[in-house]
C-alpha cells in the first residue's frame, strides 16, 4: 500500500510539473507569428497569453530593446512595442520564462481586406468564373515583401479571441488561393511605396453587412433582429454580429494602416437601411479598434442585373454607397460602372478594382502628389430654359467617355416622365438637353440595373451611377 501511495504522488506531481511547464509557454493569436508584417513608424500591440501573474518580456532585434508587461490572473497580457521604418527581416522574442522566438519579420503596411464574395474571389477566379490576367499575375507573383493572409471563416455567437490563418510569403502557389482584389492592392502599394505590404483577408461570400457589425454596434438599427440561432439551431453566417464576433474582433487592436471592403450586393433588396448601415460599420470598427480613425476604403457594387429579385434596383445601393462615402471622415470609394456584368455578379477585372482601391490609399493615405483617386463626382446642377449644365468635382483636366456614345442620360421635368438627353461635355462640365423636356428639373445617369457608364474622368476612372432628384422608382 504504501509503494502505491508513493506512486500515486509521484504520478500526480509528475502530471502537476508538465501541466506547469505547459501553461508557461507563450501562446500567441495566429496573426502573430513568423513571416507577419507590422505596421512601420508607430507602436505596435502586440498580445497573448502567459503563465498566471508571470512577467512577460519581448525583445525586438531591429532596436534590441525589451519590453515588459505582467500577465493578468487568467494569463492574458498585452503590450506595444516601436516600429522603425520599413524594413527586415528581424526577429521578435518573447518569453515568460520559456523564450518563443518568430522570424523573418517585416516592417511595412498592414492593411485588413473584408467583406463578401468580390472580396473572397482568388487570383485563380471561381468554377465558370475567371480573373482576367490571372494567370501572368500568379506566375509573376513571387515578392517576399508582400505577406499574405487569409481568415478562415468563422461564425460565432460570442466573441472569440483568435482565428485559423497562416503568414505566407507571396509566390504563385500561395497567391492563387488568396483574394484578387486585395493582392491587386497590395502589389500596387508595394510597387509605388517600396515597403513590405501585409494584407490580412477576413472575407464571406454570400453575407450581409449586419453579421459584420458587432452587438453594441447594431444597437441604433431597430429593425435589425437580435442574434439568434437559426430555426435549425444552427449558428451561421447570416445572422447579426456573427462575422464581427468570429471574424474581426479577435483581430480587433491590431496596429495596422486600414482597411479596404467590397461588399453590398446581398443588401441590394434595402438601400435606404444600409445607407444607415454602411457608415455604422465604419463608425463601429473604429470605436472597436480604439486607434483612431482609420482609412476605410470601398469598393461600390458594379451594375448587375438583379431583374431575379423583383423591386431591385441595385443603383439605389450604389446611391446608398455613394452618400456614405461623405458620412465618415477619412472614407473613400471607388466606382465599378466599366466593368458590371450582366449575368455575373463577380467582376473578371478584379485588378481594376484592386488598383483603384491603391489609388485611393495612395493619394489620401499616403500623399502620393499626382495620383487621381476618384472618378467624377457632381457637384452643382444649374437649369437654364430648357438646358441643364453640370459640373463635377474630381475632374480637373475635362470630362471623357473615351470613344463612347451617351446613352446614360436621362432628364425630367415636373412630370417626373425622364428623357433620353442629348449630352455634350464643354469645359464646365457637361450640356443637357431634350426636345421632350423644355422645363427640366431633375437628372439621371445610368440609374438603372445593369447598365455600363460612360462617363470618366480624363484619368479613366468612372463616375458613379447618380441621380438629383429624390422620386420613388417605377
Amino acid at each position: 500500500m504504501h509503494n502505491t501511495s508513493v506512486s500515486k504522488t509521484f504520478l500526480l506531481l509528475f502530471i502537476f510539473c508538465v501541466t506547469h511547464i505547459a501553461s508557461a509557454e507563450i501562446k500567441l493569436p495566429a496573426f502573430f507569428s513568423s513571416e507577419m508584417v507590422l505596421q512601420q513608424q508607430t507602436e505596435a500591440a502586440i498580445w497573448g497569453t502567459a503563465t498566471s501573474r508571470k512577467t512577460v518580456e519581448v525583445t525586438t532585434s531591429w532596436n534590441g530593446k525589451t519590453y515588459t508587461t505582467k500577465a493578468d490572473k487568467n494569463g492574458q497580457w498585452k503590450l506595444k512595442v516601436e516600429t522603425p521604418s520599413a524594413g527586415g527581416p528581424y526577429d521578435i522574442t518573447i518569453s515568460d520564462g520559456t523564450p518563443i522566438t518568430l522570424s523573418n519579420v517585416l516592417i511595412g503596411e498592414v492593411w485588413i481586406c473584408s467583406g463578401q464574395s468580390n472580396m473572397v474571389m482568388p487570383l485563380k477566379g471561381f468554377s465558370k468564373q475567371p480573373v482576367i490576367g490571372s494567370n501572368k499575375t500568379i506566375a509573376t507573383s513571387r515578392n517576399s515583401q508582400i505577406r499574405l493572409f487569409k481568415v478562415k471563416q468563422k461564425a460565432s455567437l460570442e466573441r472569440l479571441d483568435n482565428v485559423t490563418g497562416k503568414w505566407l510569403e507571396s509566390n504563385p502557389g500561395n497567391a492563387a488561393d488568396f483574394s484578387a482584389t486585395a493582392y491587386h492592392f497590395g502589389k500596387m502599394l508595394q510597387d509605388v511605396l517600396q515597403v513590405p505590404v501585409g494584407l490580412i483577408v477576413t472575407a464571406w461570400g454570400g453575407t450581409r453587412i449586419e453579421p459584420w457589425i458587432s452587438e453594441d454596434g447594431l444597437k441604433d438599427f431597430d429593425w435589425v433582429p437580435e442574434p439568434a440561432l437559426d430555426d435549425k439551431g444552427r449558428v451561421t453566417h447570416r445572422i447579426p454580429t456573427t462575422l464581427f464576433n468570429g471574424m474581426i474582433n479577435p483581430l480587433k487592436g491590431l496596429t495596422m494602416k486600414g482597411v479596404i471592403w467590397y461588399q453590398g450586393e446581398s443588401n441590394a433588396p434595402e438601400p435606404k437601411k444600409y445607407e444607415a448601415l454602411m457608415p455604422g460599420l465604419i463608425n463601429n470598427w473604429r470605436k472597436e479598434w480604439a486607434i483612431g480613425d482609420f482609412p476605410f476604403y470601398y469598393v461600390q457594387i458594379a451594375p448587375h442585373d438583379y431583374s431575379n429579385k423583383p423591386g431591385v434596383n441595385s443603383a439605389l445601393l450604389r446611391e446608398a454607397q455613394l452618400k456614405a462615402s461623405t458620412k465618415t471622415v477619412n472614407t473613400g470609394m471607388v466606382s465599378l460602372m466599366d466593368v458590371g456584368e450582366k449575368h455575373v455578379i463577380h467582376p473578371a477585372h478584379k485588378q481594376v478594382g484592386g488598383e483603384r482601391l491603391a489609388y485611393l490609399a495612395l493619394a489620401k493615405s499616403y500623399d502620393i502628389k499626382g495620383i487621381a483617386y476618384s472618378g467624377p463626382v457632381l457637384k452643382d446642377m444649374i437649369i437654364d430654359g430648357p438646358v441643364v449644365q453640370l459640373t463635377f468635382d474630381h475632374a480637373k483636366t475635362g470630362l471623357s467617355t473615351f470613344g463612347k456614345a451617351f446613352t446614360n442620360f436621362k432628364i425630367a421635368g415636373k412630370d417626373k416622365r425622364f428623357y433620353p438627353a442629348q449630352v455634350s461635355i464643354n469645359w464646365k462640365g457637361l450640356v443637357l438637353f431634350s426636345a421632350y423636356v423644355p422645363n427640366p428639373v431633375a437628372v439621371r445617369y445610368a440609374f438603372d440595373d445593369f447598365t455600363i457608364g460612360e462617363l470618366f474622368n480624363t484619368a479613366g476612372l468612372p463616375a458613379s451611377s447618380f441621380r438629383t432628384d429624390d422620386w420613388e422608382l417605377e
